[in-house]
């Protein structure tokens, strides 16, 4: 997906969280904290194991999803290894979204080792995929045919044949998939042949994700309070949907979007502050408590990997220091961004909460106690919405966004320690600032302002921002004819006048767009391939023998600091890197994200040959596999050493599914210096 609609996901999450915050600030205004925490007290603890146990229950069903994937694959794993992939990935998965419902990373990253080849582990990934939509299709068809009106939003507004028409649509869908499983033999697919699972496999696949989806479902439906008319079928309509609209949202385990749809779903039926502790029970069990197992699990794993060299360094090491160097960095990165991202959308969220009552600010300094009655629900919405761009901003190991999200998680906990009912909040953002602070090293690509001279695009962004400050500054008095001053409560309340919700509206808007522009990654320039460079490269790698003459290149890519290097080439589909990053260490895995860019910004695939195995989980990280070389230089397609086998093997990391069979016949022709491609 290139040019503008790689933003689609991103644009399509946003529309749909801003349209979950409007839904639930017009239907639930007046929803409070202390009625939310009095419904989560009355779930009786019955209720709790039981969804306890169908939690653990629902994950041991998604170990099958593995298990099959790999006999389909044609290697299979022993069970206890898939389960201990499937729960690491899954957890994951479950927290990031749509985007990763695979976990591809984690999969690929372990399946590796275990000794299946690149083709093997996509063939598994695929499997696991498509088994979890199938049970989507087939508990959506049932719905649509016996509880359309369940579904949240669309149920009660479009006919019912138009309902009956797409649950048709999707039953079509798993029966022509199982059709061709059991007529269909082998077909070709970009280059690549690809068999479907025998029919029986496909049926086995089919009952697997039915039986799972409506798992997951029992253990949202056990803790709600019994409610006249609400069936299970009914829930499983209400859940099916939401989960779907969360899928669709592309945020951090769907949050917002999900919860307002079952929110919404469920409201004829049970009191609002029941739903939400309901949520917010099935989201600890469901969400977080597997993906701190699963974190420390997976750490687990990689120290055992990286042998007892690395407990040796870490037992030097004492407090975040430690806690950074050896925490798996796609993790690191993982949790400080969904971490971040959740909070930002909770400060968003408070805003629709009934306001609580001014409290006695008689313990502070006065002149704070100023700030914060003034400051209402406004500038903690406003720290909701930084929040949620320094996310994004994190997903891409920026340094700044690392700072600001730590000042602004730390500003938005002092609003927030100032509300009596407010104090977990303050707790929830103070934890997430000491998760996020021990990983600085892990954010080390520096952001467009600081990149460089000021370029044209960041001076503009600086205006722009410091206008849209202003502009809310001066509109601030003319919003306390509202009791829920949240800056989009004004944007959309009728009692403001337009000009005011414009202005708020379009400043907000405008100032997280050039606050992105700053915050963005800077755009990469390379070196031309020329005596200097030449020279220059030398110097920077002379000491690891390093023969800059012998490698023609298109060019050569920089780090951060500038005290490592990659010549490059362009090659059909990719941007081939020579060999692993040369020069400093601090510097060479900014040079490969660097290098990554480059590629992004040509709409080219990045990719390496000749890399070793010492910055492997780097490469890993930008969503590159692994293929071992041989002599000749070509990719050894069949099951070869890992790198904990071969420390001195060479490899080529590219997009496998996308540009092996491309680049197959050109490497051969790399081992010739001189070669002509």
């Amino acid at each position: 997906m290139k040019g503008p609609l790689r933003h689609l996901p991103a644009l399509l999450g946003v529309a749909l969280l801003l349209g979950a915050i409007y839904v639930v600030q017009q239907e639930f205004r007046h929803l409070k904290l202390k009625d939310i925490g009095t419904a989560m007290r009355a779930i009786p603890v019955a209720a709790l194991a039981f969804s306890f146990v169908w939690t653990f229950i629902s994950y041991f069903i998604l170990t099958f999803y593995d298990r099959l994937g790999t006999i389909y694959a044609g290697h299979k794993v022993s069970y206890g290894r898939v389960a201990f992939a499937s729960f690491c990935a899954y957890s994951l998965s479950h927290n990031l979204g749509f985007a990763a419902v695979s976990g591809a990373a984690v999969r690929y990253r372990l399946y590796a080792h275990w000794g299946l080849t690149p083709f093997e582990i996509g063939k598994t990934v695929a499997f696991c995929s498509l088994t979890f939509a199938l049970g989507g299709l087939v508990l959506g068809g049932f719905i649509l045919f016996m509880e359309p009106q369940s579904i949240p939003f669309f149920g009660q507004h479009v006919p019912l044949p138009a309902l009956y028409a797409v649950g048709a649509v999707l039953w079509t869908l798993v029966i022509a998939y199982v059709s061709l499983s059991r007529f269909i033999g082998p077909f070709r697919v970009l280059g690549h042949e690809v068999a479907l699972p025998g029919w029986r496999m496909a049926l086995v696949q089919v009952a697997l994700a039915t039986v799972d989806v409506a798992t997951t479902a029992t253990i949202f439906y056990a803790l709600l309070p019994h409610a006249n008319g609400l069936t299970w079928v009914i829930f499983l309509g209400v859940y099916v949907s939401s989960y779907t609209a969360g899928l669709a949202a592309n945020l951090p385990g769907g949050i917002g979007v999900f919860d307002t749809a079952m929110l919404f779903g469920l409201s004829p039926y049970l009191e609002a502050p029941q739903i939400v502790g309901a949520i917010v029970i099935f989201r600890l069990f469901y969400y977080i408590i597997p993906l701190f197992l699963a974190g420390a699990m997976f750490a687990g794993n990689e120290i055992v990997l990286r042998g007892g060299g690395l407990l040796r360094h870490v037992a030097k090491l004492s407090g975040p220091q430690a806690i950074g160097r050896w925490s798996e960095p796609d993790f690191a990165v993982t949790a400080a961004t969904g971490a971040v991202g959740l909070c930002g959308a909770l400060l968003l969220f408070l805003g629709v909460l009934a306001p609580v009552p001014v409290p006695d600010f008689a313990w502070l300094d006065s002149d704070y106690a100023e700030i914060v009655v003034r400051a209402g629900a406004f500038i903690p919405s406003l720290i909701g919405a930084g929040l949620v761009v320094m996310a994004i901003g994190l997903s891409h190991r920026v340094n700044l966004a690392w700072g600001l999200s730590t000042l602004l998680l730390i500003a938005g906990a002092a609003f927030a320690a100032t509300q009596d009912d407010l104090l977990w909040v303050s707790a929830v953002l103070i934890l997430t600032a000491m998760l996020v602070a021990p990983f600085r090293a892990h954010f080390y690509r520096h952001a467009s302002l600081l990149s460089g001279p000021l370029e044209p695009s960041s001076a503009v962004s600086l205006i722009v921002l410091a206008v849209s400050l202003i502009g809310l500054a001066t509109t601030r008095a003319h919003m306390r004819t509202i009791t829920n001053d949240a800056w989009w409560a004004v944007a959309m309340s009728p009692s403001v006048p337009h000009s005011v919700r414009f202005t708020v509206a379009t400043a907000v808007i405008l100032a997280a767009i050039a606050i992105w522009w700053l915050v963005r990654p800077g755009r990469v320039r390379f070196l031309p391939w020329d005596d200097t460079t030449r020279r220059r490269l030398i110097a920077i790698g002379g000491a690891m023998g390093y023969d800059a003459a012998a490698v023609p290149a298109d060019g050569v890519v920089m780090g951060e600091t500038q005290r490592a290097a990659i010549p490059f080439r362009r090659l059909g589909p990719v941007l081939l890197g020579l060999g692993d990053p040369v020069g400093q260490d601090a510097d060479r895995v900014s040079a490969i994200w660097r290098f990554r860019d480059l590629a992004r910004q040509e709409g080219l695939d990045p990719a390496f040959w000749r890399a070793g195995a010492s910055l492997l989980t780097v490469y890993g990280d930008i969503g590159l596999t692994a293929l071992p070389l041989a002599p000749d230089g070509s990719p050894l397609i069949s099951a070869g050493d890992t790198p904990e086998d071969d420390p001195a093997r060479l490899y080529l990391l590219c997009v496998a599914e996308r540009d092996l069979t491309a680049l197959l016949p050109l490497l051969p022709r790399l081992v010739e210096p001189a070669a002509d491609i």
